[in-house]
């Protein structure tokens, strides 16, 4: 019983310390961090860590999951990326790096319906595993690349890369409706920015970049070089 009042301190602290001082102040937004349980979608060896501020790694040895990518991002960086997406319950949202599971379970509880990708087969087993536990039924985790998106479903109202690419690349925006929001971590150490692209037209895109953070990279996107002459 001890450790259920823990949890439910530590959520509390986590809400109220780590969230709201990052500017993330829609209600229902907080209203999803208390409901949606991300202790359960944290490794059994990292329960204790469940709500502190900074990365988990979710596989094998630490540092060599960070290096892989295989990790769950800090809670604030999940959270202001759910809040500034404005997902819509009608919407549909394609998720690129499942990890766990634990935002394509906050996509879920805003959206119709979820595809969410990932490549690594242990993932896909946790992530699939953790869902059915909190008893989210429109979240679908698929084994596959997810670099070059899902163009057969497509367009999404809503696309989330769930890790950090060097750049945006235009076959995922693509796959976006007319109105349709694409959010990812862009950039290079030692600043990346978080990304939000808004497809306006056939053509045109309007982006956002409106705080810094760092993330792992997302398998097997393009990495171009950094020197521009």
């Amino acid at each position: 019983m001890t450790t259920h009042i823990d949890f439910e301190r530590a959520r509390f602290n986590m809400i109220e310390q780590q969230i709201r001082p990052w500017d993330v102040l829609d209600l229902e937004v907080l209203e999803l961090l208390s409901l949606v349980r991300r202790e359960d979608f944290v490794p059994l060896a990292h329960k204790a860590l469940a709500f502190v501020d900074m990365q988990i790694p979710l596989l094998a040895s630490g540092e060599e999951a960070m290096q892989q990518g295989h990790c769950m991002l800090e809670p604030k960086v999940e959270a202001r990326m759910l809040q500034d997406l404005h997902v819509l319950q009608h919407e549909k949202v394609l998720e690129i790096g499942t990890g766990s599971g634990y935002m394509a379970a906050l996509l879920a509880r805003r959206a119709q319906r979820v595809v969410s990708l990932e490549l690594h087969p242990e993932l896909v087993r946790m992530a699939r595993a953790n869902l059915q536990r909190a008893g989210i039924a429109n979240a679908e985790v698929r084994q596959t690349d997810g670099a070059a998106g899902l163009l057969a479903e497509g367009p999404f109202d809503v696309i989330v890369l769930s890790g950090s690419v060097a750049e945006v690349a235009p076959a995922l925006l693509s796959q976006l409706k007319a109105g349709g929001r694409l959010a990812a971590i862009a950039g290079f150490e030692p600043v990346m920015r978080a990304t939000f692209i808004t497809r306006t037209g056939e053509t045109t895109y309007t982006t956002a970049q409106p705080w810094d953070t760092l993330a792992p990279r997302l398998a097997n996107f393009p990495e171009p070089s950094r020197f521009r002459f």
